[in-house]
């Protein structure tokens, strides 16, 4: 499908909080596999226990978690690796596990270029001497693998994705907005 004037919801989760079999619902990597349920209809509960615990098993270390007082550095650099490299961002939220942006991506594959801003994240997070608190190694990121841009539609799409998006403050998430101009004051005209 081809997005509307090249818009996409691009989504993120921090490592070991959403896993296969997990309760809320997820998707097999290309859907190779069918699955019962997603976020908003979730599947009967424990139908997919045994894949979950089994999923857990495979973790090399514990979930990500992002504390609340590196919410908003974490978003910043993500939206400004955005930024930097042509694409134009909307609006961006992060809470403690998941990352949800409206962005425009002009050039590249949008799952590429959240790709290189996740990873711009978080060396700046180490950069800054952060990953002490998020219980970091040498070699190890905050953010889990991939991620699903959706490709916005139509106009009404983008209005409800962004409003979706900002609306993620009232769960706690820090929100991104681009700085509204200044306003211009009024001018005296001299004759």
């Amino acid at each position: 499908m081809s997005p509307w004037d090249h818009w996409y919801h691009l989504t993120a989760h921090t490592y070991g909080t959403w896993l296969r079999g997990d309760p809320r619902g997820w998707r097999a990597r290309n859907h190779r596999e069918h699955v019962d349920g997603d976020y908003q209809q979730r599947p009967p509960p424990g139908k997919y226990e045994a894949l979950l615990d089994y999923s857990k098993s495979l973790m090399k270390r514990d979930p990500v978690r992002i504390e609340r007082e590196y919410l908003q550095f974490v978003v910043d650099m993500v939206v400004q690796r955005l930024l930097s490299r042509d694409n134009d961002v909307e609006v961006a939220s992060q809470d403690p596990i998941h990352f949800h942006g409206l962005v425009r991506c002009y050039k590249n594959n949008p799952r590429i270029e959240l790709g290189i801003a996740k990873q711009y994240a978080t060396a700046q997070l180490k950069a800054h001497g952060f990953a002490m608190g998020l219980n970091l190694d040498d070699g190890q990121g905050i953010w889990g693998k991939g991620s699903h841009p959706e490709p916005i539609t139509c106009e009404r799409h983008f209005f409800k994705t962004r409003d979706y998006v900002h609306d993620h403050i009232d769960r706690g998430a820090v929100v991104w907005e681009p700085a509204p101009f200044p306003e211009m004051p009024e001018l005296t005209l001299l004759l």
